[in-house]
Protein backbone atom coordinates (compact mmCIF):
# COMPACT_ATOMS: atom_id res chain seq x y z
CA UNK A 1 0.00 0.00 0.00
CA UNK A 2 3.01 2.27 0.81
CA UNK A 3 4.57 1.64 -2.68
CA UNK A 4 1.16 2.63 -4.74
CA UNK A 5 1.15 5.58 -2.50
CA UNK A 6 4.19 6.41 -3.46
CA UNK A 7 3.29 5.91 -7.27
CA UNK A 8 5.35 2.85 -7.17
CA UNK A 9 3.72 0.17 -9.27
CA UNK A 10 5.30 -3.73 -8.14
CA UNK A 11 5.77 -6.46 -9.58
CA UNK A 12 2.70 -7.94 -7.65
CA UNK A 13 0.60 -5.34 -9.39
CA UNK A 14 1.50 -5.99 -12.58
CA UNK A 15 0.76 -9.64 -12.60
CA UNK A 16 -2.78 -8.78 -10.64
CA UNK A 17 -3.41 -5.86 -13.73
CA UNK A 18 -2.50 -8.77 -16.31
CA UNK A 19 -5.10 -11.56 -14.82
CA UNK A 20 -7.95 -8.92 -14.04
CA UNK A 21 -6.94 -6.68 -17.67
CA UNK A 22 -7.20 -3.40 -15.66
CA UNK A 23 -4.61 -0.64 -16.55
CA UNK A 24 -1.49 -1.04 -13.90
CA UNK A 25 -1.75 2.61 -12.75
CA UNK A 26 -5.67 2.08 -12.09
CA UNK A 27 -5.05 -0.50 -9.92
CA UNK A 28 -2.21 1.06 -8.52
CA UNK A 29 -4.85 4.32 -7.71
CA UNK A 30 -7.10 1.69 -5.92
CA UNK A 31 -4.68 0.11 -3.72
CA UNK A 32 -3.18 3.92 -2.46
CA UNK A 33 -7.02 4.34 -1.69
CA UNK A 34 -7.37 1.17 0.23
CA UNK A 35 -10.37 0.00 -2.35
CA UNK A 36 -8.29 -3.04 -3.56
CA UNK A 37 -5.98 -5.59 -1.32
CA UNK A 38 -3.14 -8.11 -2.44
CA UNK A 39 -2.73 -10.33 0.65
CA UNK A 40 1.46 -11.24 -0.04
CA UNK A 41 3.58 -11.21 3.12
CA UNK A 42 6.97 -10.24 2.25
CA UNK A 43 8.19 -14.07 3.27
CA UNK A 44 6.32 -16.07 1.65
CA UNK A 45 5.98 -16.46 -1.92
CA UNK A 46 2.64 -16.27 -2.71
CA UNK A 47 0.61 -16.17 -6.00
CA UNK A 48 -0.57 -12.44 -5.99
CA UNK A 49 -4.53 -12.16 -5.87
CA UNK A 50 -6.30 -8.87 -6.21
CA UNK A 51 -9.21 -8.58 -4.08
CA UNK A 52 -11.77 -5.43 -4.59
CA UNK A 53 -13.13 -2.83 -6.81
CA UNK A 54 -13.06 -3.57 -10.27
CA UNK A 55 -11.76 -7.03 -10.42
CA UNK A 56 -13.28 -10.34 -10.12
CA UNK A 57 -14.77 -11.56 -7.00
CA UNK A 58 -12.70 -14.15 -5.08
CA UNK A 59 -13.47 -16.91 -3.05
CA UNK A 60 -11.52 -18.16 0.45
CA UNK A 61 -11.83 -21.94 1.21
CA UNK A 62 -11.52 -22.43 5.18
CA UNK A 63 -9.83 -25.69 6.82
CA UNK A 64 -8.22 -26.68 9.76
CA UNK A 65 -8.16 -29.10 12.33
CA UNK A 66 -10.32 -29.76 15.57
CA UNK A 67 -9.54 -30.55 18.81
CA UNK A 68 -11.60 -33.95 17.96
CA UNK A 69 -9.98 -34.63 14.61
CA UNK A 70 -6.45 -33.98 14.23
CA UNK A 71 -5.32 -35.38 10.64
CA UNK A 72 -2.77 -33.65 8.89
CA UNK A 73 -2.65 -35.58 5.86
CA UNK A 74 -6.58 -35.01 5.36
CA UNK A 75 -5.97 -31.40 5.45
CA UNK A 76 -3.25 -31.37 3.04
CA UNK A 77 -5.92 -33.54 0.36
CA UNK A 78 -8.21 -30.54 1.44
CA UNK A 79 -5.53 -28.25 0.43
CA UNK A 80 -4.65 -30.06 -2.60
CA UNK A 81 -8.56 -30.06 -3.51
CA UNK A 82 -8.74 -25.89 -2.93
CA UNK A 83 -5.73 -25.62 -5.52
CA UNK A 84 -7.04 -28.09 -7.99
CA UNK A 85 -11.12 -26.54 -8.02
CA UNK A 86 -9.47 -23.34 -8.29
CA UNK A 87 -9.56 -21.56 -4.84
CA UNK A 88 -8.26 -17.80 -4.38
CA UNK A 89 -7.14 -18.32 -1.26
CA UNK A 90 -6.92 -20.75 2.02
CA UNK A 91 -7.66 -20.08 5.84
CA UNK A 92 -6.09 -22.55 8.13
CA UNK A 93 -8.90 -22.17 10.96
CA UNK A 94 -7.08 -25.16 12.89
CA UNK A 95 -7.60 -26.01 17.25
CA UNK A 96 -6.51 -29.32 17.55
CA UNK A 97 -2.74 -30.76 17.38
CA UNK A 98 0.27 -29.21 16.59
CA UNK A 99 -1.14 -25.32 15.31
CA UNK A 100 2.23 -24.13 13.78
CA UNK A 101 3.44 -27.52 12.25
CA UNK A 102 -0.06 -27.56 11.13
CA UNK A 103 -0.01 -24.08 9.60
CA UNK A 104 3.29 -24.31 8.24
CA UNK A 105 2.52 -27.93 6.04
CA UNK A 106 -0.45 -26.31 4.75
CA UNK A 107 1.77 -23.26 3.07
CA UNK A 108 3.85 -25.54 1.62
CA UNK A 109 1.35 -27.04 -0.20
CA UNK A 110 0.25 -24.52 -1.23
CA UNK A 111 1.07 -20.71 -3.00
CA UNK A 112 -2.22 -19.24 -2.86
CA UNK A 113 -2.60 -16.27 -0.32
CA UNK A 114 -3.15 -18.25 3.37
CA UNK A 115 -5.21 -16.70 6.01
CA UNK A 116 -5.91 -17.05 9.97
CA UNK A 117 -7.53 -16.41 12.87
CA UNK A 118 -4.74 -15.81 15.32
CA UNK A 119 -7.25 -15.40 18.64
CA UNK A 120 -7.80 -19.41 17.82
CA UNK A 121 -4.04 -19.75 18.48
CA UNK A 122 -3.93 -17.92 21.47
CA UNK A 123 -7.21 -19.03 23.08
CA UNK A 124 -5.83 -23.07 22.42
CA UNK A 125 -2.16 -21.44 24.20
CA UNK A 126 -4.45 -20.17 26.75
CA UNK A 127 -6.53 -23.01 28.00
CA UNK A 128 -2.87 -25.48 28.22
CA UNK A 129 -1.51 -22.76 30.13
CA UNK A 130 -3.97 -21.38 32.24
CA UNK A 131 -6.85 -23.62 32.22
CA UNK A 132 -9.21 -21.23 30.52
CA UNK A 133 -9.83 -19.08 27.18
CA UNK A 134 -10.53 -15.89 28.88
CA UNK A 135 -7.58 -16.10 31.16
CA UNK A 136 -5.43 -15.09 27.80
CA UNK A 137 -3.37 -12.06 28.50
CA UNK A 138 -2.13 -9.41 26.06
CA UNK A 139 1.55 -10.11 25.71
CA UNK A 140 0.67 -13.45 24.13
CA UNK A 141 -2.15 -12.50 22.00
CA UNK A 142 0.72 -10.24 20.01
CA UNK A 143 3.29 -12.44 20.60
CA UNK A 144 0.83 -15.02 18.55
CA UNK A 145 0.29 -12.50 15.95
CA UNK A 146 4.00 -11.58 15.50
CA UNK A 147 4.97 -15.42 15.07
CA UNK A 148 2.37 -15.99 12.89
CA UNK A 149 3.40 -12.65 10.68
CA UNK A 150 7.18 -14.68 11.18
CA UNK A 151 5.79 -17.59 9.49
CA UNK A 152 4.30 -16.12 6.64
CA UNK A 153 0.62 -15.77 6.64
CA UNK A 154 -0.69 -13.23 4.92
CA UNK A 155 -4.06 -11.97 5.75
CA UNK A 156 -5.41 -12.35 9.53
CA UNK A 157 -9.06 -12.28 10.39
CA UNK A 158 -8.75 -9.65 13.95
CA UNK A 159 -11.42 -8.82 15.99
CA UNK A 160 -10.45 -5.37 16.21
CA UNK A 161 -14.31 -4.12 16.63
CA UNK A 162 -15.32 -6.11 20.25
CA UNK A 163 -15.25 -3.42 22.30
CA UNK A 164 -16.61 -2.87 25.65
CA UNK A 165 -19.30 -0.51 24.45
CA UNK A 166 -20.10 -2.98 21.63
CA UNK A 167 -20.61 -5.90 24.45
CA UNK A 168 -22.98 -3.49 26.30
CA UNK A 169 -24.52 -3.19 23.40
CA UNK A 170 -25.12 -6.82 23.06
CA UNK A 171 -26.19 -7.87 26.38
CA UNK A 172 -29.18 -4.74 25.81
CA UNK A 173 -30.34 -6.67 22.63
CA UNK A 174 -33.13 -8.91 22.21
CA UNK A 175 -30.90 -11.21 20.22
CA UNK A 176 -31.65 -15.05 19.89
CA UNK A 177 -27.75 -16.54 19.15
CA UNK A 178 -25.84 -14.45 20.93
CA UNK A 179 -22.46 -14.51 19.62
CA UNK A 180 -21.49 -17.15 17.10
CA UNK A 181 -18.11 -15.86 16.05
CA UNK A 182 -15.54 -18.06 18.08
CA UNK A 183 -12.72 -15.13 17.64
CA UNK A 184 -15.96 -12.80 19.20
CA UNK A 185 -16.57 -14.89 21.83
CA UNK A 186 -12.93 -14.95 23.06
CA UNK A 187 -12.77 -11.16 23.39
CA UNK A 188 -16.36 -10.61 24.86
CA UNK A 189 -15.29 -13.47 27.27
CA UNK A 190 -12.04 -11.51 27.86
CA UNK A 191 -13.51 -8.32 28.16
CA UNK A 192 -16.67 -9.34 30.76
CA UNK A 193 -14.02 -11.44 32.76
CA UNK A 194 -11.14 -8.80 33.37
CA UNK A 195 -13.14 -6.02 33.14
CA UNK A 196 -10.94 -4.57 30.03
CA UNK A 197 -10.71 -3.52 26.75
CA UNK A 198 -10.11 -5.44 24.04
CA UNK A 199 -6.30 -5.65 23.46
CA UNK A 200 -6.88 -5.60 19.82
CA UNK A 201 -8.41 -2.40 19.90
CA UNK A 202 -6.91 -1.00 22.75
CA UNK A 203 -3.14 -1.48 21.11
CA UNK A 204 -4.49 -0.83 17.78
CA UNK A 205 -1.39 1.15 16.65
CA UNK A 206 1.14 -1.36 17.99
CA UNK A 207 -0.88 -4.20 15.92
CA UNK A 208 -0.38 -2.12 13.09
CA UNK A 209 3.22 -1.54 13.35
CA UNK A 210 3.40 -5.45 13.65
CA UNK A 211 1.29 -5.85 10.06
CA UNK A 212 3.15 -3.46 8.31
CA UNK A 213 6.16 -4.50 9.23
CA UNK A 214 5.57 -7.81 7.28
CA UNK A 215 3.11 -6.81 4.80
CA UNK A 216 -0.07 -8.67 6.14
CA UNK A 217 -3.23 -7.85 4.95
CA UNK A 218 -5.99 -7.71 8.19
CA UNK A 219 -9.07 -8.82 7.67
CA UNK A 220 -11.29 -7.04 10.52
CA UNK A 221 -13.51 -9.91 11.64
CA UNK A 222 -17.00 -9.46 12.30
CA UNK A 223 -17.48 -10.92 16.16
CA UNK A 224 -21.01 -9.61 16.12
CA UNK A 225 -21.77 -11.11 12.70
CA UNK A 226 -25.69 -12.42 13.18
CA UNK A 227 -26.13 -16.24 13.56
CA UNK A 228 -29.36 -16.96 12.35
CA UNK A 229 -31.79 -14.84 10.23
CA UNK A 230 -34.12 -13.19 13.60
CA UNK A 231 -30.71 -11.44 14.16
CA UNK A 232 -29.52 -10.07 11.47
CA UNK A 233 -29.02 -6.34 11.01
CA UNK A 234 -29.43 -5.58 14.75
CA UNK A 235 -27.67 -2.87 16.65
CA UNK A 236 -24.87 -5.18 17.51
CA UNK A 237 -23.91 -5.84 14.23
CA UNK A 238 -23.89 -2.18 13.31
CA UNK A 239 -22.12 -1.02 16.21
CA UNK A 240 -19.07 -2.70 15.67
CA UNK A 241 -19.31 -2.16 11.73
CA UNK A 242 -19.07 1.36 12.68
CA UNK A 243 -16.09 0.79 14.81
CA UNK A 244 -15.13 -1.09 12.19
CA UNK A 245 -15.16 1.99 9.64
CA UNK A 246 -13.31 3.77 12.06
CA UNK A 247 -10.24 1.54 12.34
CA UNK A 248 -10.13 0.93 8.26
CA UNK A 249 -9.28 4.78 8.05
CA UNK A 250 -6.53 4.19 10.57
CA UNK A 251 -5.27 1.32 8.52
CA UNK A 252 -5.47 3.31 5.55
CA UNK A 253 -3.68 6.32 7.55
CA UNK A 254 -1.05 4.05 8.52
CA UNK A 255 -0.39 1.96 4.92
CA UNK A 256 -1.53 -1.32 6.22
CA UNK A 257 -3.69 -3.14 3.73
CA UNK A 258 -7.54 -3.70 5.37
CA UNK A 259 -10.56 -5.52 4.25
CA UNK A 260 -13.65 -5.99 6.45
CA UNK A 261 -15.75 -9.06 7.01
CA UNK A 262 -19.74 -9.41 6.99
CA UNK A 263 -23.01 -10.68 7.85
CA UNK A 264 -23.19 -14.87 8.04
CA UNK A 265 -27.18 -14.94 8.51
CA UNK A 266 -29.37 -12.69 6.92
CA UNK A 267 -32.65 -12.06 4.45
CA UNK A 268 -31.71 -12.41 0.94
CA UNK A 269 -34.02 -9.28 1.14
CA UNK A 270 -31.31 -7.11 3.19
CA UNK A 271 -28.43 -8.48 1.63
CA UNK A 272 -28.02 -5.43 -1.09
CA UNK A 273 -28.67 -3.29 2.01
CA UNK A 274 -26.12 -4.61 4.63
CA UNK A 275 -23.35 -4.56 1.33
CA UNK A 276 -24.08 -0.26 0.80
CA UNK A 277 -23.85 0.17 4.38
CA UNK A 278 -20.92 -1.62 4.74
CA UNK A 279 -19.62 0.19 1.70
CA UNK A 280 -20.14 3.20 3.24
CA UNK A 281 -19.31 3.18 6.61
CA UNK A 282 -16.09 1.55 6.13
CA UNK A 283 -15.27 4.05 3.03
CA UNK A 284 -15.39 1.33 -0.17
CA UNK A 285 -12.75 -1.43 1.77
CA UNK A 286 -12.95 -4.40 0.66
CA UNK A 287 -15.74 -6.76 1.63
CA UNK A 288 -15.45 -10.09 2.79
CA UNK A 289 -18.60 -11.77 3.37
CA UNK A 290 -19.17 -15.45 4.69
CA UNK A 291 -22.45 -16.77 2.74
CA UNK A 292 -24.20 -14.61 3.49
CA UNK A 293 -26.49 -18.00 4.57
CA UNK A 294 -30.24 -16.68 3.40
CA UNK A 295 -32.23 -19.68 5.50
CA UNK A 296 -31.37 -21.22 8.59
CA UNK A 297 -33.36 -24.39 7.63
CA UNK A 298 -31.04 -26.63 5.48
CA UNK A 299 -28.32 -27.95 7.76
CA UNK A 300 -26.34 -30.32 5.24
CA UNK A 301 -27.43 -28.14 2.27
CA UNK A 302 -25.82 -24.73 3.75
CA UNK A 303 -23.44 -24.85 0.45
CA UNK A 304 -26.68 -23.74 -1.63
CA UNK A 305 -28.42 -21.33 1.25
CA UNK A 306 -24.71 -19.67 1.34
CA UNK A 307 -24.35 -19.86 -2.36
CA UNK A 308 -27.46 -18.36 -2.92
CA UNK A 309 -26.53 -15.08 -0.62
CA UNK A 310 -22.99 -14.75 -2.15
CA UNK A 311 -24.41 -14.52 -5.90
CA UNK A 312 -26.64 -11.61 -4.19
CA UNK A 313 -23.94 -10.07 -1.84
CA UNK A 314 -21.33 -10.45 -5.11
CA UNK A 315 -24.28 -9.08 -7.39
CA UNK A 316 -24.38 -5.67 -4.70
CA UNK A 317 -20.74 -5.20 -4.58
CA UNK A 318 -18.82 -7.65 -2.20
CA UNK A 319 -15.57 -8.24 -3.14
CA UNK A 320 -14.87 -11.76 -1.74
CA UNK A 321 -16.97 -14.68 -0.49
CA UNK A 322 -16.00 -17.22 2.17
CA UNK A 323 -17.35 -20.40 1.26
CA UNK A 324 -19.93 -22.47 2.92
CA UNK A 325 -19.66 -26.32 3.07
CA UNK A 326 -22.14 -28.97 3.13
CA UNK A 327 -20.96 -30.16 6.77
CA UNK A 328 -21.19 -26.03 8.02
CA UNK A 329 -23.39 -26.18 11.52
CA UNK A 330 -22.98 -29.99 11.43
CA UNK A 331 -19.44 -30.69 11.68
CA UNK A 332 -15.74 -30.62 10.82
CA UNK A 333 -15.57 -30.69 6.68
CA UNK A 334 -14.01 -33.90 4.95
CA UNK A 335 -12.25 -33.41 1.34
CA UNK A 336 -15.88 -34.00 -0.41
CA UNK A 337 -17.56 -31.28 1.52
CA UNK A 338 -14.27 -28.43 0.74
CA UNK A 339 -15.03 -29.55 -2.83
CA UNK A 340 -18.71 -29.09 -2.92
CA UNK A 341 -18.46 -25.84 -0.94
CA UNK A 342 -15.80 -24.42 -2.93
CA UNK A 343 -17.57 -25.08 -6.16
CA UNK A 344 -21.19 -23.50 -5.16
CA UNK A 345 -19.35 -20.49 -4.18
CA UNK A 346 -17.69 -20.29 -7.59
CA UNK A 347 -20.66 -20.42 -9.40
CA UNK A 348 -22.32 -17.66 -6.88
CA UNK A 349 -18.97 -15.52 -7.82
CA UNK A 350 -19.12 -16.22 -11.41
CA UNK A 351 -22.72 -15.29 -11.30
CA UNK A 352 -22.29 -12.29 -9.51
CA UNK A 353 -19.60 -11.21 -12.29
CA UNK A 354 -21.56 -11.70 -14.71
CA UNK A 355 -24.38 -9.43 -13.61
CA UNK A 356 -22.17 -7.22 -12.95
CA UNK A 357 -20.50 -7.45 -16.63
CA UNK A 358 -16.99 -8.68 -16.21
CA UNK A 359 -15.23 -9.13 -19.00
CA UNK A 360 -13.62 -12.16 -17.87
CA UNK A 361 -16.54 -13.86 -16.88
CA UNK A 362 -18.68 -12.96 -19.95
CA UNK A 363 -16.22 -14.24 -22.10
CA UNK A 364 -15.89 -17.88 -20.33
CA UNK A 365 -19.79 -18.04 -20.61
CA UNK A 366 -19.14 -17.54 -24.58
CA UNK A 367 -16.91 -19.86 -24.99
CA UNK A 368 -19.27 -22.73 -23.03
CA UNK A 369 -22.13 -22.00 -25.10
CA UNK A 370 -19.74 -22.35 -28.43
CA UNK A 371 -18.66 -25.81 -26.80
CA UNK A 372 -22.31 -26.31 -26.13
CA UNK A 373 -23.74 -25.60 -29.47
CA UNK A 374 -20.71 -27.72 -31.48
CA UNK A 375 -21.52 -30.57 -29.40
CA UNK A 376 -17.97 -30.17 -28.16
CA UNK A 377 -18.25 -32.70 -25.22
CA UNK A 378 -14.57 -32.68 -23.93
CA UNK A 379 -14.18 -28.55 -24.46
CA UNK A 380 -17.47 -28.59 -21.89
CA UNK A 381 -15.94 -30.67 -19.18
CA UNK A 382 -12.56 -28.64 -19.35
CA UNK A 383 -14.28 -25.45 -19.10
CA UNK A 384 -16.61 -27.12 -16.14
CA UNK A 385 -15.52 -25.74 -12.54
CA UNK A 386 -15.99 -29.51 -12.02
CA UNK A 387 -14.35 -31.01 -15.20
CA UNK A 388 -15.09 -35.11 -13.62
CA UNK A 389 -18.53 -35.17 -12.55
CA UNK A 390 -19.85 -33.76 -15.68
CA UNK A 391 -17.99 -36.60 -17.89
CA UNK A 392 -18.88 -39.53 -15.44
CA UNK A 393 -22.54 -38.56 -15.50
CA UNK A 394 -22.64 -38.58 -19.25
CA UNK A 395 -20.51 -41.89 -19.44
CA UNK A 396 -22.87 -43.69 -17.30
CA UNK A 397 -25.67 -43.32 -19.28
CA UNK A 398 -24.83 -42.61 -22.47
CA UNK A 399 -27.12 -41.58 -25.51
CA UNK A 400 -27.43 -43.61 -28.59
CA UNK A 401 -26.13 -40.47 -30.75
CA UNK A 402 -22.45 -39.23 -29.73
CA UNK A 403 -23.40 -35.67 -30.35
CA UNK A 404 -26.64 -35.38 -27.75
CA UNK A 405 -27.17 -36.42 -24.23
CA UNK A 406 -29.17 -39.12 -23.24
CA UNK A 407 -32.43 -36.94 -22.23
CA UNK A 408 -33.11 -36.34 -25.84
CA UNK A 409 -31.06 -38.57 -28.20
CA UNK A 410 -32.14 -38.36 -31.51
CA UNK A 411 -34.80 -35.71 -30.23
CA UNK A 412 -31.90 -32.93 -28.98
CA UNK A 413 -33.37 -29.57 -29.82
CA UNK A 414 -29.73 -28.37 -31.34
CA UNK A 415 -29.68 -31.38 -33.54
CA UNK A 416 -32.96 -30.47 -35.23
CA UNK A 417 -32.50 -26.52 -35.07
CA UNK A 418 -29.23 -27.70 -36.94
CA UNK A 419 -30.73 -29.93 -40.02
CA UNK A 420 -33.55 -27.06 -40.20
CA UNK A 421 -31.12 -23.90 -40.84
CA UNK A 422 -28.48 -25.87 -42.46
CA UNK A 423 -26.45 -23.24 -44.87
Amino acid sequence: MIDAKNKIITEEMKEVAKKERIDPERLRKLIARGYVVIPKNVHRDTTPVGIGEGLRTKVNVNIGTSPDCVDIEMEIRKTEIANKYGADAIMDLSTGGNLPEIRKTIMKHTKLPIGTVPIYEVGVESKKKYGSVVDMDEDLIFKVIERQAKEGVDFMTLHCGITKETVETLKKSNRIMGIVSRGGAFLAAYIIHHGKENPLYENFNYLLEILKEYDVTISLGDGMRPGCLCDGTDRAQIHELIVLGELVERCREAGVQAMVEGPGHIPLNNIESNVRLQKSICKNAPFYVLGPVVTDMAPGYDHITAAIGGAIAGYAGANFLCYVTPAEHVRLMKEEDVKEGLIATKIAAQAADIARGNKIAWEMEKEMALARKHHLWEKQFQLAFDKEKPKKMREELPSSNEKACSVCGDLCALLIAESIFKD
